[in-house]
Parts: C-alpha cells; structure tokens; sequence
C-alpha cells in the first residue's frame, strides 16, 4: 500500500469553508480520478490548536507507488490550481509519501 499524505493548515475564516469543498467537492472529484482506492481525512489536534487555524490531513491511499506517479503526472497539477485558486494564501500545504512496510 501507498500513501499520499497532504497535511492542510487552515486560517480560522476559511475552516468551515474548507471542510465542505474538501468533503463535497475536492475529495469525490480525487477519487473519480480512478487513482485511489480510499481516502480519509484527520484533523490534526495539537496544542498549538489555537494559534491562528487548524490542520488537517488527507490520506490518498492507493495500491501502489505507480498509482500515485500516474496521478502525479496526470491530475496533480489541476487539483492543486483549483485549490490555490480557490483558497489562495489562506491555506499551506505540507505533502508527504508513506510506503506500507508492515501491518499488524
């Protein structure tokens, strides 16, 4: 399994906002690209919580690093234009790659 993690810091104004596009819009659009087999969305708790937003990570879970490249190449671009266009400065993105080397 292979993951793609994007960790989203949120300004305060936009949070509620933010949440809907992801859940109504951002994360089906994702998955009708075909390239995830699952998507799961965490708010991130700290306790820093109060300082100026919140943030959240997405887990873009698919079977393999091939997936993920295709969705790379393929949609990355689109997906990340329509969020700057539409959110701008007011969110920051943090990406990370996770490989699946065990489970128990």
């Amino acid at each position: 399994m292979f993951i793609y993690n994007v960790t989203t810091h949120v300004e305060q104004t936009i949070e509620k906002q933010w949440l809907e596009w992801m859940n109504l819009e951002h994360i089906p659009q994702i998955i009708k690209t075909g390239k995830f087999t699952k998507v799961l969305l965490f708010k991130v708790i700290t306790e820093e919580d109060d300082l100026g937003g919140k943030s959240y990570a997405v887990q873009y879970i698919c079977l393999n690093r091939n997936s993920y490249e295709k969705y790379l190449r393929e949609d990355a671009p689109f997906f990340r234009k329509l969020a700057i266009e539409k959110f701008g400065q007011r969110i920051l993105f943090f990406r990370t790659e996770l490989e699946q080397i065990s489970a128990f």
